[in-house]
């Protein structure tokens, strides 16, 4: 047990399902699986779960044996002034969530083991990191995918689950996971969503009452811009016809785009001839709302 936490790893021990904070617990129970021939997928979260996480475990527990969750709020995709220190955390909570979805290992290290004094690796990103999310938050890729990298260092997993619904971190992990040679299979699971179309988000907790019912409307929006792109309308026109609704709706829309769906690479201009993704990100209030949709 590490010294400096054990408190922590105290707290774990009541948990409904078997969790340690330990990285030697960790690779000690991977390694008891994989002598019993058992395959190992993982799904990466900070906590904070809802049923969107949820159907992640489940699509991993499909595709192997033993599933591990990871619960670690990462402060190094949080710039200053973000919310990092009001970020959901609800251990209890989400560990009894975990046990009903089959999750096998509940992963909780704390950020002095993660990032230790001295720690100094980053990692430089490029194709499907560009743009969108890193146009407002430059640094947020960077901490998303040295954690990830860690993560996957720590666990050694066959396969891994990651939502579609941050389609961009999906395809910066897929493209980091290819370039690295890791012989890991990013699984997508699809977006899950409320009645009226409002994508599952732990940052859907920020929303006041009234800020609820108009947090709906991102979802009509892409799906009108999706629409007209299916129908043949030039991106350009679609576009600004989906920054209106949006304009007219939110608080602040930091982008509304169209993307080719596999690399997220501009499109040429004028009509979609090629398989495409819709991507978005708003505010109301406080609250920054991400979603998008494929195009057809």
């Amino acid at each position: 047990m590490i010294p400096h936490y054990p408190a922590f790893m105290g707290a774990l021990s009541s948990l409904p399902l078997p969790a340690t904070a330990d990285l030697t617990d960790l690779r000690r129970q991977v390694r008891d699986w994989r002598q019993a021939g058992e395959t190992i997928g993982c799904v990466p979260t900070m906590g904070a779960l809802h049923e969107g996480h949820l159907s992640l475990v489940k699509t991993a527990k499909e595709n192997a044996d033993r599933v591990i969750a990871s619960i670690f709020v990462n402060p190094t995709q949080f710039a200053p002034g973000e919310d990092f220190d009001a970020y959901p955390r609800t251990l209890d909570t989400d560990a009894a969530k975990l046990a009903t979805a089959g999750c096998d290992l509940l992963y909780a290290p704390v950020a002095s083991d993660m990032y230790p004094d001295g720690f100094s690796t980053q990692l430089t990103l490029e194709g499907p990191a560009l743009g969108l999310e890193t146009d407002f938050r430059p640094h947020f890729f960077g901490g998303v995918a040295i954690v990830v990298a860690k993560l996957f260092n720590r666990i050694q997993p066959d396969l891994a689950v990651f939502g579609e619904k941050d389609y961009q971190q999906l395809r910066v992990i897929q493209s980091m996971v290819r370039d690295l040679d890791l012989p890991i299979e990013i699984i997508p699971g699809p977006t899950l969503r409320e009645r009226d179309g409002l994508a599952l988000s732990s940052r859907n907790a920020y929303l006041s009452t009234s800020e609820r019912g108009q947090a709906a409307q991102l979802f009509l929006a892409l799906s009108g811009f999706a629409d007209d792109l299916a129908k043949g309308v030039d991106w350009e026109t679609a576009q600004g016809k989906a920054l209106a609704k949006a304009a007219n709706t939110f608080d602040r829309v930091d982008y509304i785009e169209a993307r080719c769906a596999s690399t997220l690479a501009p499109l040429p201009a004028g009509p979609v001839k090629q398989p495409a993704r819709v991507l978005a990100a708003v505010w109301l209030g406080k609250t920054r709302l991400i979603d998008n949709l494929p195009v057809g």
